[in-house]
């Protein structure tokens, strides 16, 4: 019997996926290539259910004779080891990010005399319009908080954006940009902040917003997005208090808290030393990671240990050592922050890191060294990008030339080029019509 190869994320099985196993049933054997989450994270796609759920759904089926893993977005590995007959898919890879795999494809089995069948895509129940709707209902808080981790672990970089209300959540959620080649750009995670949370309420970054004040403001985000968050803890206070914020965050679906090793009043990192700023000996921040990992519920919360040698002088060698330190306590992440406009010390921080550490999740805070793009940063081997500050600081500039034009005008006319639409407000607003 011939040999036919299909190939599917399967997250949402759906009357599409049924047309195309049926189809590819009729040329012979079908062999079923599952996406891994990896492969997922190749072209932005990272399945919400887990590999073995999706393998079990599609072994029952009487079309599919063989489920197997399909490690990467290409199919070569796969087809070179099966050489089949046939390869049946969808011919919505002709205008997507996928075509590039298309050719791919045709190339490899024109090598034995293989051929590739196309159906004509069923956008009106695709698997991306199902997901749409389902996002409309909603997420619940368990499937939220795990979905960080499993985006770390799956994409090469993981996109996070800043929010500090409902608006600028949904913001995050829908923006996007396509690329030449197809590709579907979109942030991953939102990342409540503390400075932009105080900002927003009109107050100093000095944790003068309180944890129940910052978690009123998250329910808000989380009513109308189904992003994951990171939390911005500051220095995540005394250990006690610390360990009710993690119960706290896990209640509400957040994915993971960064906490940085400094003590006493906040101050904000980008001052370094040109205000008064104590470090935390590692001894200390230590235990009070080893404390929130105990309080934790979940496996899939993080708690990521934000290091503050570089801003504060203290040198390389403090920094690596106290990474290392707070790894074994339990870290889930390791955040390296720097004030300097050039990136050398970023780079040789992870460098050096990634030498003797090629597992544990590095984040980045590009404010100040912003010129390095996330091409680059994968390079390097930086998992995670948090642009920590962007949407309140590009807000309030606006609002306030808007404010200056109509007092100056005496109209709003002249003020209109720098408004939003109102149609196009009302349009990102769910449920407005």
């Amino acid at each position: 019997m011939n040999k036919v190869y299909v190939s599917l994320i399967g997250d949402l099985l759906h009357a599409g996926h049924v047309r195309v196993l049926k189809e590819a049933t009729k040329y012979g054997a079908v062999t079923v290539g599952l996406w891994t989450d990896k492969a997922g994270g190749e072209v932005n796609d990272v399945p919400y259910l887990d590999f073995d759920a999706r393998k079990e759904v599609l072994e029952t089926l009487a079309m599919v004779s063989e489920v197997i893993p399909q490690e990467s977005a290409s199919y070569k590995a796969n087809l070179e080891a099966l050489k089949p007959d046939f390869v049946v898919r969808g011919d919505d890879w002709k205008t997507n990010n996928q075509r590039k795999y298309r050719q791919e494809v045709i190339d490899i089995l024109a090598q034995w005399g293989g051929k590739l069948v196309e159906i004509p895509y069923s956008a009106e129940i695709s698997e991306a319009n199902i997901k749409e709707q389902k996002n409309k209902l909603g997420i619940t808080a368990t499937a939220r908080l795990g979905r960080l981790r499993k985006l770390i672990e799956a994409k090469p970089i993981v996109k996070i954006l800043e929010v500090h209300n409902a608006l600028s959540g949904l913001i995050a959620e829908n923006a996007e940009e396509t690329t030449a080649e197809g590709e579907v750009l979109k942030f991953d995670a939102m990342w409540s902040s503390s400075l932009t949370d105080s900002t927003s309420k009109g107050k100093p970054d000095i944790e003068a917003v309180d944890t129940t004040s910052r978690a009123n403001t998250i329910n808000e985000i989380f009513e109308v997005t189904t992003l994951p968050m990171m939390y911005d803890a500051d220095t995540g206070g005394k250990t006690e208090h610390f360990e009710f914020t993690i119960k706290t965050l896990e209640r509400l679906g957040v994915s993971g808290v960064v906490i940085e090793d400094k003590t006493g009043l906040k101050k904000n990192s980008l001052f370094g030393n040109d205000v008064k700023q104590t470090q935390d000996s590692i001894e200390n921040f230590s235990h009070k990671i080893r404390a929130g990992k105990a309080a934790q519920v979940t496996h899939d919360f993080m708690i990521v240990a934000r290091i503050e040698s570089l801003i504060l002088e203290a040198g390389m060698e403090d920094a690596l050592a106290r990474a290392k330190a707070y790894i074994e306590a339990g870290a889930d992440g390791i955040m390296i922050h720097s004030r300097h406009k050039g990136p050398a010390e970023i780079i040789e921080f992870v460098q050096k890191f990634r030498a003797q550490n090629q597992h544990t999740p590095i984040l980045v805070v590009p404010t100040s060294f912003n010129t390095v793009t996330t091409d680059e940063f994968i390079e390097l081997g930086v998992n995670v990008v948090i642009y920590a500050n962007h949407m309140l600081r590009a807000a309030y500039p606006s609002m306030m030339k808007v404010a200056q034009s109509i007092l100056k005008n005496k109209r709003s006319l002249e003020a209109e080029p720098d408004c939003m639409p109102v149609k196009q407000i009302l349009d990102l607003i769910p449920g407005t019509r």
